[in-house]
């Protein structure tokens, strides 16, 4: 049967493939984003629109539908402005291997500066930078580029120490700058409950695909965000396991390293999205 296609009907098929595969990819990007709504909408809004048009013959609110679908292009640029950046920076992002010894000894550094801060209930935000470089957000704090030890970690977030406002970047291993300010999420289904520091960690995994630990000020729960979602109430071992399998995803490329970071990090049934605790 495959043998009797023309060229033409072999052209059909790739690029139908092709439409598949874009359309799973950008509903796939788009899952669980503040774009998801948007697009949704926008999606219900026209198809709605031209189908009614058409069924009652509304040829001049029809013509307008179409004319609108024109500028559309500038609007959806527009409107998707975030998660368009964080795609790209995704399609080029260098390619960057850490090995399972290097892993091991980010995250042990950072579980055990994360439970001193959380027996004390200090908070903290630290951020560990993965492909997308972070060097936007590390130029708004104090550059340090200091070895990672736990001590260190949590002596800056004590209050009144001068660096203890803001977040810290873990990059290469290193601590590469404190005081940092991450851009807040403007999610609106994001829980009343969660302080800005929350907020802040949500945000920059919105625009990058850094893995950030809040260790709350008011009940020195720790949670991970990844990936514009926040999972709260990590004990130890499952706090590990998630770091473990986030980060050992820099082995991986492309858009199969965020299927697999996605999966890694939605492993546990007990979490889905956003906390509403």
């Amino acid at each position: 049967m495959l043998e009797n296609l023309q060229w033409p009907e072999w052209v059909g098929i790739v690029e139908i493939l092709i439409l598949a595969a874009a359309i799973y990819y950008i509903l796939f990007f788009f899952r669980g984003t503040r774009g998801a709504a948007v697009l949704s909408g926008l999606v219900i809004f026209f198809v709605a629109t031209i189908f009614l048009t058409r069924l009652f013959d509304l040829d001049v609110l029809n013509w307008l539908v179409q004319r609108m679908l024109v500028y559309l292009a500038v609007a959806l640029v527009v409107i998707f402005q975030p998660e368009i950046r964080r795609a790209l920076a995704q399609l080029g992002r260098r390619s960057a291997f850490m090995n399972t010894g290097s892993n091991r000894e980010v995250v042990d550094t950072v579980i055990q500066a994360a439970a001193m801060l959380s027996d004390r209930k200090i908070g903290a935000l630290m951020a560990i930078e993965r492909e997308i470089g972070t060097r936007a957000i590390q130029e708004t704090g104090i550059r340090m580029d200091a070895h990672l030890t736990p001590e260190l970690l949590a002596s800056i977030f004590f209050p009144q120490t001068p660096l203890h406002d803001g977040g810290v970047v873990i990059a290469e291993r290193r601590l590469a700058a404190a005081a940092c300010l991450f851009p807040l999420s403007q999610r609106e289904e994001i829980s009343r409950k969660l302080g800005t520091r929350h907020r802040a960690a949500i945000g920059l995994t919105e625009e990058t695909d850094t893995v950030v630990l809040v260790v709350s000020e008011e009940t020195g729960v720790i949670s991970v965000a990844y990936n514009g979602r926040l999972r709260r109430g990590l004990e130890e071992p499952q706090l590990r396991r998630v770091l473990n399998s986030l980060l050992r995803q820099r082995r991986r490329a492309g858009f199969r390293a965020s299927a697999a970071s996605d999966l890694a990090f939605d492993e546990d049934e007990e979490e889905t999205g956003f906390s509403t605790e």
